[in-house]
């Protein structure tokens, strides 16, 4: 592959060396910005970046493909770290009952939700699920999401749970861009062990993870805690089955209601804890004393009318807080980290840098990608997102609805 070079960069933003693993609390306010700046990157490796002023003579340019960035900037791509990307169908109909006053749990009691999902994935083949994955995938890069996070748990029975995870590994072999596999069978319980919890769990437990070790098909294991899910001592047990397979837990908590799920969470090692839209005193404590990364998803609570995490009082307490999209059928139907990123200042009143902090750095680590992504550092494979013209950063979540995205260098 070629060099590749953009210069003329209006600002180039994250850029430089020594970077903590991630930003909590104050520092996330600070967000470096190099003007009138240049990077290079070769075979995906970033390999230099400096002022204009300071190139020449600084890399040997031959061969090189020259990309003209004047009045754009240049970020770290954005890193999504919670989505559901593989599912069967989308769900409108169930927005429209939302708009007629149901609640999540209405729509759940009622067929919805999750059931619905799984449902609808078991008539789907592995080729249609995995060709019509990639078209959201494209579409998301297009949006300016450069790694990516995708969780099963539309499956609920060892058979469809393989099957989502097959098409995962096939859209990380596929890809241009980096995807974590995230074991999620936890999502619900099926219809048929309703009143028998313990057959399913020991479905998880006996069945299904050994299945995914032989295959090598995750990275992490989740499990969806929360009323009328499952428990405290349930998402204890199944989290301690996948550490013995090797899965570290990144884990749905605090949707709904406060249940203890964070501090178990935090005793299990998770890498991070995700929704946190009700949060308590206790759990911000915790958190503020761990390196276990708080992930927000602003978008599910605009589209199911919950409330919104309180962003700007956790970091305002000290904590590291990260921003991923939520994509899935049911409660977040769009993976536009640029929608997020406006919400996130919206309703959470995060400043557009603090934004910017939990879509790349924070966000990779929540990944675990902070060794490769997250900051434009030399040695680092961080796809770089090239802005349109815009005025400044803060335009990014100002101007909500439009995609200020040029393109994506992967």
């Amino acid at each position: 592959m070629a060099k590749q070079l953009i210069k003329n960069i209006k600002g180039l933003v994250l850029a430089g060396e020594n970077f903590p693993r991630f930003l909590k609390g104050e520092e996330m306010k600070n967000l470096p910005i190099l003007e009138n700046a240049y990077v290079a990157k070769e075979d995906g490796v970033i390999i230099g970046y400096g002022r204009m002023d300071e190139w020449e003579g600084m890399i040997d340019w031959r061969d090189v493909e020259i990309i003209d960035a004047e009045n754009q900037y240049v970020l770290p791509a954005f890193c999504d770290s919670h989505t559901h990307l593989v599912f069967a169908k989308s769900r409108e109909e169930e927005f429209v009952d939302r708009i007629k006053g149901l609640t999540y749990e209405e729509i759940a009691a009622k067929g919805g939700g999750i059931l619905n999902s799984a449902g609808r994935l078991s008539e789907m083949t592995e080729e249609e699920l995995f060709e019509a994955a990639k078209d959201r995938l494209n579409l998301v890069l297009s949006y300016g999401t450069g790694a990516i996070e995708i969780k099963s748990g539309y499956g609920l029975s060892t058979e469809a749970e393989i099957k989502i995870l097959r098409v995962i590994k096939r859209l990380k072999e596929e890809s241009p861009i980096e995807i974590k596999a995230t074991f999620l069978g936890a999502h619900a319980f099926p219809k048929e062990y309703k009143e028998n919890h313990r057959g399913y769990i020991d479905q998880i437990i006996n069945e299904m993870l050994p299945a995914i070790a032989a295959e090598n098909l995750a990275d992490y294991i989740d499990v969806f805690c929360e009323r009328n899910y499952f428990s405290v001592e349930e998402m204890e047990e199944i989290l301690q089955a996948g550490a013995r397979f090797g899965l570290r837990p990144k884990v749905h908590v605090n949707q709904f209601s406060i249940m203890g799920g964070i501090q178990k969470a935090l005793e299990l090692n998770a890498l991070s804890v995700d929704h946190l839209e009700e949060i308590s005193d206790e759990d911000i404590a915790a958190l503020k004393n761990s390196d276990c990364m708080a992930t927000l998803l602003p978008s599910c609570s605009h589209f199911i009318s919950i409330p919104f995490a309180q962003g700007r009082r956790m970091i305002d307490e000290g904590l590291a807080v990260a921003l991923a999209s939520d994509f899935n059928p049911g409660t977040t139907p769009t993976g536009n980290l640029q929608v997020v990123l406006s919400l996130a200042c919206i309703k959470m009143k995060m400043t557009p840098a603090e934004a910017i902090n939990a879509l790349t750095i924070n966000a990779a680590y929540a990944m675990g990608l902070e060794d490769t992504h997250g900051t434009i550092t030399v040695g680092k494979r961080t796809p770089l997102l090239i802005t349109k013209e815009i005025p400044n950063l803060s335009y990014l979540p100002y101007a909500f609805g439009d995609n200020h995205v040029d393109k994506v260098i992967h």
